[in-house]
């Protein structure tokens, strides 16, 4: 499942002195959501999204907390972009909001809508940052959940539908295009586990649900392009995939197959249709007892594999797994187990004792080593882009400052993972910090901190933190300086 760890690596990064220089051209950004960020949730027509619905709903996100105001981005996505210029970054990862052009889904744009990301994207241009639009972040419309959500097929033509909207508003300024942000999330989490939007816990539509995101995938890539090509343009277009590092926790039989089939669930459910246009058939006789798979249909395959220009990952942490209780001290139980009835009874996820974020991830920069090397190895050829990367800590502001050595530490150990990864072969073109600026994170509200940038969410006064200080000095300089 892994290849073994660089042995020069720091884990955490402490023991790192020396620099280290990234290739010429080498992308530096950091990425925001939309539902995240931008607040005016009902603003200018704006429709509701399954987060507005989810969130609105009591228990289900801590505090209460609302995706309004967030950060209140919509309203002052200038003071942000003249940030990011601040700190020296070369691109921005940012979110469609689907509702916000499309209130129900389809039909007609939203022209208010349209205006707010055009704009947007002439003020990144204007101080030379470049867009790197995602079209999906978790934010459907909550009309096309109300008609069956993504275990509808249908869905996944309405979404190719959207984003020809988006590109033939932007295409002729952007050039690279993620079409949907970690599918995993939305499907799982979404439809299995129920701790995303929608909130259903109904594993055979969660499996229904990843088929026809990655569909859509393909059917907007495919619009994208053909657009393009009449326009005599040739847009990139990838997607964010948040592949992990699953590792067995002792090499016995059971611990081995846990690790086997959370990677199966995890990592190669998506990964092998979009590349070699096949499910694993690991996976699919894991899975046989929740569902046959008669969701996919003739074409579908060839449609999702179409060759992708990229690929963009999203790395945390690795995970340690086991295929049994027995042995595993009770007290070395992780966060959280996998989501339940899809071909993942009975795994758990291990501590392994490593330091944790304000998360309880584990702090393991080799993880990241070995994803995108195994990558790189199971699919030869394609860019790859680490497209989210972070961590979240108890950040205070004091005396105006955030002093947040652990994420610089974090952000260092990650980012050396990276170059190490880039001397064994890879073909990593970029690196996307998660996240510019403090936000709404999902089902736990506004209580956990991930940005380079401190928000106050009472007054929306930003802060940049020593991290963001040291992250600007890092991308204008092209690599870890030995002085940082």
């Amino acid at each position: 499942m892994t290849s073994q760890p660089a042995t020069s690596l720091s884990r955490t990064g402490q023991e790192s002195e020396t620099g280290v220089q990234f290739p010429p051209g080498f992308v530096w950004g950091v990425a925001t959501a939309s539902f995240q960020i931008e607040g005016s949730t009902t603003a200018d027509g704006r429709g509701a999204s399954i987060w507005d619905t989810f969130s609105a709903t009591p228990g289900k996100v801590q505090n209460g907390d609302t995706g309004d105001p967030a950060c209140d981005h919509y309203n002052r996505y200038r003071d942000d972009v003249a940030l990011m210029r601040d700190l020296g970054v070369g691109a921005y990862r940012f979110s469609v909001a689907w509702p916000r052009v499309q209130p129900t889904g389809s039909g007609k744009p939203l022209q208010a809508g349209l205006d707010f990301y055009d704009k947007l994207v002439d003020a990144l241009l204007e101080v030379g940052i470049e867009p790197w639009p995602t079209l999906y972040h978790w934010d459907l419309p909550q009309t096309l959940e109300d008609a069956g959500g993504w275990p509808n097929r249908d869905t996944a033509y309405r979404f190719a539908e959207y984003a020809g909207v988006m590109y033939e508003l932007l295409g002729d300024r952007i050039t690279n295009w993620n079409t949907l942000n970690e599918p995993w999330c939305a499907a799982f989490l979404g439809y299995a586990s129920g701790v995303h939007a929608p909130g259903r816990r109904e594993p055979a539509s969660a499996l229904a649900a990843a088929h026809h995101l990655m569909l859509g995938h393909g059917l907007a890539a495919n619009v994208i392009r053909d657009l393009g090509a009449g326009a005599g343009r040739a847009p990139l277009v990838g997607i964010v995939h948040n592949q992990t590092t699953v590792r067995p926790y002792t090499d016995g039989e059971a611990d081995v197959d846990a690790a086997r089939r959370i990677d199966a669930l995890r990592n190669r459910i998506f990964t092998e249709p979009l590349v070699k246009g096949r499910y694993p058939e690991d996976l699919l006789a894991d899975v046989a007892a929740v569902s046959d798979y008669g969701f996919v249909r003739d074409g579908d395959l060839e449609t999702i594999s179409a060759p992708l220009d990229m690929l963009g990952v999203n790395f945390y942490n690795p995970s340690w797994v086991s295929g049994s209780r027995e042995g595993v001290d009770p007290d070395d139980l992780g966060p959280a187990e996998y989501s339940p009835s899809v071909g993942s009874e009975h795994v758990v996820d291990v501590d392994t004792g490593l330091p944790v974020t304000a998360m309880g991830w584990p702090i393991d920069a080799t993880g990241l080593y070995d994803t995108l090397t195994r990558l790189a190895a199971d699919y030869p050829g394609l860019p790859l882009y680490v497209t989210e990367n972070g961590a979240a800590f108890e950040d205070r502001v004091v005396d105006g400052a955030v002093h947040d050595e652990d994420r610089i530490a974090y952000l260092d150990a990650h980012l050396r993972a990276a170059h190490e990864a880039i001397g064994a072969g890879v073909p990593l073109k970029g690196y996307f910090a998660w996240s510019l600026m403090d936000n709404f994170e999902w089902a736990l509200g506004y209580g956990k901190r991930f940005g380079l940038v401190h928000v106050d969410y009472d007054t929306q006064v930003r802060t940049v933190k020593d991290s963001g200080l040291w992250y600007g000095r890092v991308a204008r300089n092209g690599g870890i300086g030995a002085a940082d």
